[in-house]
């Protein structure tokens, strides 16, 4: 790289330019990437006790996330990465939590019960106020949650949506839910991000008017968000921040040396190459693991050539890296998968479906069997997609021993989601933790779903998902996400070789941090939860 003055801004010149709001996102990329990245050695694992050291009040942090695009937004609707999560839990509540156990808790309901699985009751927090002066009453949480059944809305979780058979307000302060069959995983789904609680009759989605921690002082999509304390945020004591900046850095360099250089407080996403590194380092910034059920996952349609071959799908399982790809590219910050999207610590997996190893023969026989010995084939990847690209080369590799040619190619970030994601015949996906096995396979298997990775139909998962959600009993239940589990690994075409830990990065000065299993940086929770030391 040529070494010239714009590259080398120094740490005081960028600290003065974001003060000023002076920059683009091109030109926080060009200077957050500026020189060495390891040319000090200053991580270390964070101090267990760091949750518990007391809450210091005030100051500005600074974080950056991955993802950033023109498509960002604050419409809980269309939310589908981690950067939208996080900007909208500055500004929105949802009426359940998930907390550090994967338990759902009371939010901004303060209760909700069902006898039958079917009917539920949810009294509202009272004394809870949008930004804009508003009370929150039963008719805004109608509809927050009835908006997404509207095709025009094209929400994220259309397909969740369509169990809800009525919400209707009871009075002021409650919130009738009859559902189309039995949930009792109804108070988990309520509190994914998609379900966060907006005003009633909202079209107006720049201006993040909610009930968060934050209220919205800019929002830039593609480049950086502002949130400023809410002084009548109804937790008390929280938030501790005044203010929080949330910026969009899709470049891993970037990230790591504006945390490196004091610009940055804490990123997101940190690669588990840098991870490694920076863990031997010690010193004034530290990474926070945690084991999660996020997954970087390669997705071959199977509505068209040639992933509605169920031999070509089927040898691709058998030419997937698994083990090279978590001790290699994820340098064992993660877990060997076995194409179903339940980790193995999961109470409900199915330990009778052994991950597929390597099996070049097997390969051969499939390719053979479905007339594609020798053929080529397009595979789409990016950046920020953890494991990706190494895989994919890996993959490329092992390919090519068993007579398929595979053609990686490497796209912009830029766009990806939008222009790739489930659009190619053949690309890599990466899919955020669920805090239940019916929310993931809801949201990425059912027939139905929008985000039907692979656009797999199979009448009877469909059926068992929507079966299984009415029942208790705990043996049955298990049996029941067997067969599904059972279903996936023989006939999807959405393979999952690996489970990422999440590694976020931050400074010594950051506290209040823990261990998150639904979701980096504190299920995306962060912002109301952290504080900067004197």
């Amino acid at each position: 790289m040529k070494k010239d003055d714009e590259q080398y801004l120094n740490s005081a010149q960028l600290s003065t330019l974001l003060k000023q709001g002076a920059m683009s996102r091109r030109n926080v990329l060009k200077m957050l990437s500026a020189g060495a990245v390891m040319s000090t050695g200053i991580i270390g694992f964070p101090d267990p006790a760091l949750a518990d050291s007391v809450p210091v009040k005030g100051g500005k942090m600074r974080a950056a996330m991955s993802n950033a695009s023109a498509t960002d937004t604050l419409d809980p609707a269309k939310a589908n990465n981690s950067a939208d999560y996080a900007r909208q839990f500055l500004f929105y509540n949802a009426l359940m939590e998930i907390d550090d156990t994967l338990v759902a808790t009371p939010a901004l309901a303060s209760s909700i019960h069902s006898d039958d699985g079917i009917t539920w009751q949810v009294k509202l927090r009272q004394g809870v106020t949008f930004h804009n002066g508003k009370n929150l009453v039963a008719d805004d949480v109608v509809w927050s949650l009835l908006r997404h059944q509207d095709p025009a809305v094209a929400s994220n979780v259309f397909s969740l949506a369509q169990q809800f058979k009525s919400i209707t307000a009871v009075n002021a302060q409650e919130v009738a839910i009859v559902l189309s069959g039995a949930n009792f995983d109804l108070p988990l789904m309520l509190a994914l991000p998609a379900f966060l609680i907006i005003p009633a009759k909202t079209t107006d989605f720049t201006k993040g008017i909610g009930t968060g921690p934050f209220t919205c002082q800019t929002f830039v999509p593609g480049m950086h968000t502002i949130g400023v304390r809410n002084p009548n945020y109804w937790k008390p004591g929280l938030p501790h921040l005044d203010e929080i900046e949330l910026l969009g850095v899709t470049d891993q360099a970037a990230r790591v040396n504006g945390l490196l250089s004091g610009d940055l407080h804490i990123c997101s996403a940190i690669n588990p190459g840098y991870a490694k590194q920076l863990e031997a380092s010690g010193g004034r910034c530290k990474i926070l693991e945690s084991k999660s059920g996020m997954y970087t996952d390669l997705i071959i349609r199977t509505d068209i050539a040639p992933g509605n071959n169920a031999d070509f799908v089927m040898a691709m399982k058998y030419l997937q890296p698994r083990e090279m790809m978590v001790k290699t590219a994820l340098q064992g910050y993660g877990t060997v998968a076995n194409d179903t999207p339940v980790p193995p610590w999961h109470p409900l997996y199915n330990a009778e479906l052994k991950p597929r190893p390597i099996d070049l023969d097997k390969a051969r026989f499939h390719l053979k069997k479905a007339g594609m010995q020798g053929a080529k084939v397009e595979v789409i990847t990016t950046t920020t997609l953890d494991g990706a690209i190494e895989g994919g080369l890996m993959m490329q590799n092992i390919a090519q021993q068993a007579g398929l040619n595979i053609n990686l190619r490497r796209v912009p970030y830029e766009g990806y989601w939008s222009a790739h994601w489930m659009k190619d015949p053949i690309g890599y996906g990466s899919i955020n933790p669920r805090p239940t096995l019916d929310l993931s396979f809801s949201q990425f298997y059912l027939s139905n779903s929008a985000n039907n990775e692979s656009k797999w139909h199979n009448p009877q998962f469909d059926q068992l998902v929507v079966a299984a959600r009415g029942v208790q009993d705990p043996t049955k239940r298990k049996q029941m996400y067997d067969d599904m589990q059972k279903l996936i690994y023989d006939d999807c075409g959405t393979l999952i070789p690996m489970f990422v830990s999440s590694l976020d990065g931050y400074s010594n000065k950051v506290q209040g941090l823990k261990s998150w299993p639904a979701g980096m940086m504190m299920g995306y929770r962060f912002s109301e939860n952290v504080w900067l030391s004197a």
